[in-house]
């Protein structure tokens, strides 16, 4: 037996309603420019979050062996107290710490220390300055006494600053 409904047209609608056009191309195209512009975006921003030069500086391997450098030479420390996971810090190091003014500066005039937060041995460092936030940046006499304490990141001119200020 024969399917006779397959084989008849359909009825065409008369209906006064206009139908809505296509643009379905259109906005896919959209929705995929801009998904690749965000993912573009979100690379570059974590890649400009996490990354970090190698800078020349010549640190301290502790806090204890930064206070015997500092007593010994009688010159300032730089205490610099930041973590591994703390992104102002890596921002601070590629902008501040690796820049050869900076390096020249401080490793002519000062003892530099960096203190990781998250190391149960800077727990008497964290104790003795009262840190609280990272980064934060302290500029102490050869005995360890604070000069300056300068909480949260710092451009390189505003820690030049800090570094001229401790020179006077």
């Amino acid at each position: 037996m024969r399917d006779t409904m397959s084989d008849t047209p359909r009825p065409v609608s008369s209906s006064s309603e206009p139908s809505a056009p296509s643009d379905g191309g259109k906005s896919h195209a959209f929705w995929r420019v801009f998904w690749l512009a965000f993912l573009v975006g979100s690379l570059g921003y974590a890649w400009y979050s996490f990354y970090v030069p190698s800078n020349t500086i010549e640190w301290a391997d502790s806090y204890s062996a930064g206070q015997a450098q500092a007593s010994a030479s009688d010159k300032p420390m730089i205490l610099f107290f930041t973590g591994a996971w703390c992104v102002p810090c890596r921002i601070m190091k590629r902008n501040v710490w690796a820049d050869d003014e900076v390096t020249t500066a401080v490793n002519a005039e000062f003892v530099p220390v960096t203190i990781d937060v998250d190391d149960p041995d800077s727990v008497a460092a964290l104790t003795r300055y009262q840190v609280g936030i990272t980064p934060t940046t302290i500029v102490t006499d050869a005995q360890g006494n604070v000069m300056q304490q300068i909480p949260g990141g710092l451009s390189k001119a505003d820690f030049l600053d800090v570094l001229d200020a401790a020179r006077d």
